[in-house]
């Protein structure tokens, strides 16, 4: 059984967020929530937040299907990180001049899986 979690409009860089994403791929969702737990990175606090729900998710669908549920037996079968809209802003520079901040925005996707069923 598999269970899907998804954050939309986060707002981190992608490429931030898939560093702290590439890491936790393919361990157990208990392992890594405690690693997430103490990384220093700030996307680290909505990913954990997200394997969590995945976690929860997962509980609810065993429970519907009268299903076994162990929290030790699901891994992070996929983690991806794609881009959201990117919402731009302007800066006052010297001479009267202004230029654009682009604030970045990420869509984050994770999906736990039970160890036997292996992932998709």
């Amino acid at each position: 059984m598999e269970a899907k979690a998804q954050a939309r409009f986060v707002r981190v860089t992608p490429q931030k967020a898939r560093r702290i994403v590439d890491t936790i791929r393919g361990k157990g969702a208990s392992d890594v929530l405690t690693q997430l737990q103490f990384a220093p990175q700030a996307a680290a606090e909505p990913v954990r937040k997200l394997v969590q729900s995945a976690i929860a998710n997962a509980r609810v669908k065993a429970d519907l299907a009268s299903e076994r549920f162990d929290e030790a037996d699901l891994v992070i079968a996929e983690a991806f990180v794609d881009e959201g809209p990117t919402l731009k802003r302007f800066r006052p520079r010297a001479q009267g001049r202004a230029s654009r901040v682009l604030k970045r925005t990420s869509h984050i996707t994770v999906i736990v899986a039970d160890q036997n069923a292996g992932g998709r």
